[in-house]
Protein backbone atom coordinates (compact mmCIF):
# COMPACT_ATOMS: atom_id res chain seq x y z
CA UNK A 1 0.00 0.00 0.00
CA UNK A 2 1.42 3.36 -1.04
CA UNK A 3 1.34 6.22 1.42
CA UNK A 4 2.92 9.57 2.20
CA UNK A 5 4.09 10.78 5.61
CA UNK A 6 4.57 14.36 6.78
CA UNK A 7 5.25 16.03 10.12
CA UNK A 8 5.98 14.63 13.56
CA UNK A 9 4.02 14.04 16.74
CA UNK A 10 1.03 11.79 17.37
CA UNK A 11 0.21 9.78 14.24
CA UNK A 12 -2.88 10.49 12.12
CA UNK A 13 -4.06 8.09 9.39
CA UNK A 14 -6.06 9.68 6.55
CA UNK A 15 -8.10 7.46 4.21
CA UNK A 16 -9.63 8.76 0.98
CA UNK A 17 -12.80 7.53 -0.72
CA UNK A 18 -13.97 7.08 -4.33
CA UNK A 19 -12.85 8.33 -6.88
CA UNK A 20 -10.04 10.21 -5.12
CA UNK A 21 -6.61 9.29 -3.79
CA UNK A 22 -4.31 10.37 -0.98
CA UNK A 23 -3.99 13.87 -2.46
CA UNK A 24 -7.51 14.54 -1.19
CA UNK A 25 -5.87 15.36 2.14
CA UNK A 26 -3.03 17.62 0.90
CA UNK A 27 -4.38 20.83 2.45
CA UNK A 28 -5.44 19.12 5.68
CA UNK A 29 -2.01 17.48 5.96
CA UNK A 30 -0.27 20.82 5.38
CA UNK A 31 -2.04 22.19 8.47
CA UNK A 32 -2.09 19.13 10.73
CA UNK A 33 1.54 18.18 10.09
CA UNK A 34 2.62 21.18 12.16
CA UNK A 35 1.65 19.18 15.25
CA UNK A 36 1.11 15.59 14.05
CA UNK A 37 2.68 12.95 11.85
CA UNK A 38 0.16 12.52 9.03
CA UNK A 39 -0.08 9.36 6.92
CA UNK A 40 -2.21 9.61 3.75
CA UNK A 41 -2.69 6.18 2.18
CA UNK A 42 -3.70 5.27 -1.36
CA UNK A 43 -6.33 2.54 -1.31
CA UNK A 44 -6.08 -0.53 -3.60
CA UNK A 45 -6.28 0.38 -7.28
CA UNK A 46 -5.37 4.01 -6.64
CA UNK A 47 -2.11 5.88 -7.30
CA UNK A 48 0.09 2.80 -7.61
CA UNK A 49 -1.35 0.61 -4.85
CA UNK A 50 -2.19 -2.78 -6.45
CA UNK A 51 -5.87 -3.49 -7.04
CA UNK A 52 -7.60 -5.88 -4.63
CA UNK A 53 -10.66 -7.69 -6.07
CA UNK A 54 -13.91 -6.96 -4.27
CA UNK A 55 -15.28 -9.85 -2.25
CA UNK A 56 -16.35 -10.94 1.25
CA UNK A 57 -12.81 -10.50 2.60
CA UNK A 58 -12.12 -7.12 0.95
CA UNK A 59 -12.40 -4.98 4.09
CA UNK A 60 -10.25 -7.36 6.12
CA UNK A 61 -7.57 -7.43 3.42
CA UNK A 62 -7.44 -3.63 3.23
CA UNK A 63 -7.42 -3.32 7.04
CA UNK A 64 -4.49 -5.74 7.13
CA UNK A 65 -2.63 -3.67 4.51
CA UNK A 66 -3.15 -0.54 6.62
CA UNK A 67 -1.90 -2.41 9.67
CA UNK A 68 1.27 -3.27 7.75
CA UNK A 69 1.75 0.46 7.05
CA UNK A 70 1.51 1.09 10.80
CA UNK A 71 4.02 -1.63 11.61
CA UNK A 72 6.51 -0.54 8.92
CA UNK A 73 6.22 3.06 10.12
CA UNK A 74 6.76 2.03 13.76
CA UNK A 75 3.57 3.68 14.92
CA UNK A 76 2.11 2.35 18.17
CA UNK A 77 -1.40 3.73 17.57
CA UNK A 78 -2.98 6.57 15.61
CA UNK A 79 -6.02 8.72 15.07
CA UNK A 80 -7.96 7.42 12.05
CA UNK A 81 -9.87 9.67 9.63
CA UNK A 82 -11.87 8.51 6.60
CA UNK A 83 -13.90 10.24 3.88
CA UNK A 84 -16.73 8.71 1.81
CA UNK A 85 -15.84 5.05 1.15
CA UNK A 86 -12.69 5.64 3.16
CA UNK A 87 -14.96 6.09 6.18
CA UNK A 88 -16.09 2.48 5.69
CA UNK A 89 -12.45 1.38 5.59
CA UNK A 90 -11.76 3.40 8.76
CA UNK A 91 -14.68 1.73 10.55
CA UNK A 92 -13.47 -1.72 9.55
CA UNK A 93 -9.90 -0.95 10.62
CA UNK A 94 -11.19 0.21 14.01
CA UNK A 95 -13.24 -2.99 14.17
CA UNK A 96 -10.32 -5.32 13.45
CA UNK A 97 -7.62 -3.33 15.27
CA UNK A 98 -9.39 -1.38 18.05
CA UNK A 99 -6.28 -1.22 20.21
CA UNK A 100 -4.51 0.78 17.50
CA UNK A 101 -7.10 3.56 17.19
CA UNK A 102 -7.05 6.59 19.48
CA UNK A 103 -9.86 8.59 17.85
CA UNK A 104 -12.04 8.03 14.81
CA UNK A 105 -13.44 10.70 12.48
CA UNK A 106 -15.80 9.89 9.60
CA UNK A 107 -16.45 12.52 6.92
CA UNK A 108 -19.46 11.98 4.60
CA UNK A 109 -19.69 8.38 5.84
CA UNK A 110 -20.81 5.89 3.18
CA UNK A 111 -21.53 3.03 5.56
CA UNK A 112 -25.14 1.88 5.09
CA UNK A 113 -26.83 -0.67 2.85
CA UNK A 114 -29.23 1.87 1.32
CA UNK A 115 -26.29 3.68 -0.30
CA UNK A 116 -26.94 4.22 -4.00
CA UNK A 117 -24.44 5.57 -6.56
CA UNK A 118 -25.59 8.88 -8.05
CA UNK A 119 -26.81 9.08 -11.62
CA UNK A 120 -25.11 8.53 -14.08
CA UNK A 121 -22.69 6.26 -12.16
CA UNK A 122 -25.58 3.92 -11.46
CA UNK A 123 -25.71 3.18 -15.20
CA UNK A 124 -22.22 1.70 -15.05
CA UNK A 125 -23.41 -0.93 -12.60
CA UNK A 126 -25.88 -2.40 -15.13
CA UNK A 127 -24.36 -5.33 -17.07
CA UNK A 128 -23.88 -4.77 -20.81
CA UNK A 129 -25.44 -1.30 -20.63
CA UNK A 130 -22.56 -0.20 -18.41
CA UNK A 131 -19.99 -1.50 -20.90
CA UNK A 132 -21.71 0.36 -23.73
CA UNK A 133 -22.13 3.67 -21.88
CA UNK A 134 -18.76 3.62 -20.09
CA UNK A 135 -16.99 6.06 -22.48
CA UNK A 136 -19.86 8.58 -22.34
CA UNK A 137 -20.28 8.36 -18.55
CA UNK A 138 -16.53 8.67 -18.10
CA UNK A 139 -16.43 11.97 -19.99
CA UNK A 140 -19.59 13.27 -18.30
CA UNK A 141 -18.30 12.45 -14.84
CA UNK A 142 -14.84 13.98 -15.11
CA UNK A 143 -15.56 16.93 -17.39
CA UNK A 144 -18.87 18.06 -15.91
CA UNK A 145 -19.77 16.46 -12.58
CA UNK A 146 -16.32 16.64 -10.97
CA UNK A 147 -15.66 20.15 -12.31
CA UNK A 148 -18.91 21.32 -10.72
CA UNK A 149 -18.12 19.51 -7.47
CA UNK A 150 -14.59 20.98 -7.39
CA UNK A 151 -14.89 24.34 -9.20
CA UNK A 152 -12.20 26.29 -7.36
CA UNK A 153 -8.86 26.87 -9.04
CA UNK A 154 -7.10 25.84 -5.83
CA UNK A 155 -8.52 22.30 -6.13
CA UNK A 156 -7.60 21.86 -9.81
CA UNK A 157 -4.35 20.03 -8.97
CA UNK A 158 -6.18 17.47 -6.84
CA UNK A 159 -8.89 16.98 -9.47
CA UNK A 160 -6.26 16.39 -12.13
CA UNK A 161 -4.52 13.92 -9.82
CA UNK A 162 -7.74 11.98 -9.32
CA UNK A 163 -8.46 11.89 -13.06
CA UNK A 164 -4.88 11.06 -14.05
CA UNK A 165 -5.40 7.49 -12.92
CA UNK A 166 -8.11 7.00 -15.53
CA UNK A 167 -6.44 7.80 -18.84
CA UNK A 168 -5.93 5.80 -22.02
CA UNK A 169 -8.19 3.66 -24.17
CA UNK A 170 -9.18 1.35 -21.31
CA UNK A 171 -9.83 4.16 -18.79
CA UNK A 172 -13.68 4.18 -19.09
CA UNK A 173 -13.86 0.49 -18.27
CA UNK A 174 -11.30 0.80 -15.47
CA UNK A 175 -13.52 3.47 -13.98
CA UNK A 176 -16.54 1.19 -14.48
CA UNK A 177 -14.71 -1.53 -12.54
CA UNK A 178 -14.19 0.89 -9.67
CA UNK A 179 -17.89 1.82 -9.62
CA UNK A 180 -18.90 -1.85 -9.57
CA UNK A 181 -17.57 -2.31 -6.04
CA UNK A 182 -20.34 -4.64 -4.88
CA UNK A 183 -23.94 -4.69 -3.73
CA UNK A 184 -24.49 -2.28 -0.81
CA UNK A 185 -26.93 -4.64 0.90
CA UNK A 186 -24.16 -7.24 1.08
CA UNK A 187 -21.12 -4.98 1.55
CA UNK A 188 -22.62 -3.05 4.47
CA UNK A 189 -24.88 -5.65 6.05
CA UNK A 190 -22.70 -6.00 9.18
CA UNK A 191 -21.99 -2.30 9.63
CA UNK A 192 -24.83 -1.41 12.04
CA UNK A 193 -23.54 -3.91 14.59
CA UNK A 194 -19.92 -2.91 13.99
CA UNK A 195 -20.80 0.76 14.55
CA UNK A 196 -22.54 -0.07 17.84
CA UNK A 197 -19.45 -1.95 19.04
CA UNK A 198 -16.95 0.85 18.41
CA UNK A 199 -15.31 2.02 21.63
CA UNK A 200 -13.09 4.94 20.57
CA UNK A 201 -14.22 8.59 20.64
CA UNK A 202 -15.75 9.33 17.23
CA UNK A 203 -16.54 12.54 15.36
CA UNK A 204 -18.79 12.52 12.30
CA UNK A 205 -18.63 15.42 9.84
CA UNK A 206 -21.14 15.98 7.06
CA UNK A 207 -21.58 18.69 4.46
CA UNK A 208 -24.85 20.61 4.26
CA UNK A 209 -24.70 20.35 0.44
CA UNK A 210 -23.36 16.82 0.31
CA UNK A 211 -24.68 14.43 -2.36
CA UNK A 212 -24.80 11.75 0.33
CA UNK A 213 -27.85 12.06 2.59
CA UNK A 214 -27.26 13.70 5.96
CA UNK A 215 -29.26 10.83 7.46
CA UNK A 216 -26.20 8.61 7.01
CA UNK A 217 -24.14 10.73 9.39
CA UNK A 218 -27.03 11.10 11.84
CA UNK A 219 -27.73 7.36 11.91
CA UNK A 220 -24.05 6.56 12.39
CA UNK A 221 -23.84 9.10 15.21
CA UNK A 222 -26.84 7.55 16.93
CA UNK A 223 -25.32 4.06 16.68
CA UNK A 224 -21.73 4.80 17.69
CA UNK A 225 -21.13 5.23 21.44
CA UNK A 226 -19.08 8.28 22.47
CA UNK A 227 -19.74 10.05 19.17
CA UNK A 228 -20.63 13.57 18.06
CA UNK A 229 -21.92 15.00 14.77
CA UNK A 230 -20.76 18.27 13.16
CA UNK A 231 -22.38 19.82 10.08
CA UNK A 232 -20.16 21.93 7.80
CA UNK A 233 -21.18 24.37 5.07
CA UNK A 234 -19.75 22.19 2.32
CA UNK A 235 -20.40 19.88 -0.59
CA UNK A 236 -19.16 16.32 -0.72
CA UNK A 237 -15.41 16.98 -0.82
CA UNK A 238 -15.16 18.44 2.67
CA UNK A 239 -11.34 18.02 3.02
CA UNK A 240 -10.92 20.26 -0.05
CA UNK A 241 -13.66 22.81 0.54
CA UNK A 242 -13.17 23.21 4.29
CA UNK A 243 -9.57 22.12 4.86
CA UNK A 244 -8.90 24.79 7.50
CA UNK A 245 -12.01 23.91 9.48
CA UNK A 246 -11.44 20.16 9.11
CA UNK A 247 -7.86 20.48 10.39
CA UNK A 248 -8.90 22.69 13.31
CA UNK A 249 -11.78 20.39 14.27
CA UNK A 250 -9.61 17.28 14.13
CA UNK A 251 -6.89 19.01 16.17
CA UNK A 252 -9.48 19.84 18.83
CA UNK A 253 -10.71 16.24 18.88
CA UNK A 254 -7.19 14.83 19.20
CA UNK A 255 -6.20 17.28 21.96
CA UNK A 256 -9.36 16.51 23.92
CA UNK A 257 -8.57 12.81 23.68
CA UNK A 258 -5.02 13.43 24.91
CA UNK A 259 -6.30 15.55 27.80
CA UNK A 260 -8.69 12.81 28.88
CA UNK A 261 -5.85 10.29 28.77
CA UNK A 262 -3.73 12.53 31.01
CA UNK A 263 -6.56 12.84 33.52
CA UNK A 264 -7.16 9.08 33.47
CA UNK A 265 -3.46 8.47 34.10
CA UNK A 266 -3.42 10.87 37.05
CA UNK A 267 -6.49 9.20 38.56
CA UNK A 268 -4.94 5.76 38.09
CA UNK A 269 -1.69 6.86 39.76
Amino acid sequence: MRFSSHGCGEAVLLIHGMPTNGHLWDDVVRLLSRSYQCFAVDLPGKHGTPFVPYGPSYFKEVADQIEQVRIRSRVECWHVVGHDGGAAIAVQYAHYYPQRVRCLSLLSPAVFSDLRPPFPLSLLRIPILGEILAPLVHILFWQIIMRRAMPNACTAAQRESFQSEFVGLSAPWQFMQLVRWGKPEMVFKDFPQILRNLTCPTLLIHGSRDVLPASFARRASEMIPHSKLAMFDSGHFIPLEQSDKVAATLDELFRLRAARNDVATLVHV
